[in-house]
């Protein structure tokens, strides 16, 4: 098969595209004939040794964890799914080697759910990790409900545009950051907009003089110290970018796979209560320019690896 893999830590650059061996299908997996692959920012922490010290790796490794695409072959303990199905699946296993950006992966019945039948593939493939990454913070680390008032860092991006959906969804109130050419978009998703950067604190305040009830981050750093200043008595702070949350009483959230939560969302897709927006697709052979772009960071919604693939 068709695949792009890497045989050390490094840069884009030792990402290669060439043949690999098809993947094995065990007793609990299914082999997926993918259709297209999301990037998230994990994907190039792993290229770059980063995960490390709590994944080992097998070189070759194939990246990816996000999928979408057609179920080719069921392993002997799987009734879940037929030849044939649309799937999606966060794929994420206790090690780094059998990734989503391939013709095929393996993916043990744990990580997958039905596809929502009113998305494409390549909108279908970024729901996964972001949309996992949304609901478990919202519903497990927050509790976000109706009457919250919750701010989220970096409101536009993968996780943040689909976490401002499913609070709204919720009954919460939902401001926003993000840069200014993505205000509209925020507006569209039914979040307050407010710019990031120096003077964050007396925006948000100017829209929520009492505090906010939660705060749900994805950047770290200095938005997650100022953060902890806009909590209104009782507050909730969560990061999924930066373990310091913990030293200010909060959460570190790093997403599991959950069918129940993937079928929740995969529901609330054609139920067009949450959407995914593409920013950019690259095929497979592009992938390293896909991870590029990701690291650059100030990508409006999902970058997607798309492949041919066979119904």
């Amino acid at each position: 098969m068709k695949a792009i893999s890497y045989r050390r830590y490094g840069g884009p650059e030792v990402l290669e595209y060439g043949e690999l061996p098809e993947p094995k299908v065990g007793p609990d997996t299914v082999l997926v004939g993918v259709r297209a692959a999301a990037v998230n920012p994990v994907d190039w922490k792993c290229r770059e040794g980063y995960l490390d010290p709590v994944l080992d790796a097998v070189f070759p490794v194939v990246p990816g964890w996000d999928v979408a695409g057609t179920v080719v072959r069921t392993g002997a303990s799987v009734p879940e799914f037929d030849v044939g199905d649309e799937v999606i699946g966060y794929v994420r296993e206790d090690l780094l080697c059998h990734g989503t950006f391939a013709e095929y992966v393996a993916a043990p019945v744990r990580t997958l759910a039905r596809k929502p039948r009113n998305l494409s593939f390549e909108e279908a493939a970024g729901l996964p990790l972001a949309g996992l990454t949304a609901y478990q913070v919202l519903t497990q680390a927050l509790g976000v409900g109706h009457g919250d008032t919750l701010l989220v860092h970096a409101a536009a991006g993968g996780v943040g545009s689909i976490a401002v959906q499913l609070a709204r969804h919720f009954g919460a109130r939902v401001i926003g950051t993000a840069s200014e050419p993505s205000h509209e978009h925020l507006r569209d998703l039914g979040a307050e907009p407010v710019t990031y950067g120096e003077g964050l604190a007396e925006r948000v305040r100017a829209l929520a003089p009492g505090g906010v009830d939660a705060i749900f981050d994805s950047v770290g750093g200095e938005a997650l110290s100022v953060s902890a200043e806009l909590l209104a008595d009782g507050g909730r702070l969560a990061s999924i970018a930066d373990p310091a949350v913990t030293a200010l009483g909060g959460r570190y959230v790093f997403v599991r796979p959950n069918t129940a939560d993937l079928y929740r969302l995969s529901e609330l897709a054609e139920e067009e209560i949450i959407s995914v927006h593409v920013a950019r697709s690259f095929p497979l052979e592009r992938t390293a320019d896909a991870h590029r772009l990701s690291q650059e960071g100030h990508t409006r919604g999902k970058i997607v690896v798309t492949l041919d693939g066979e119904d």
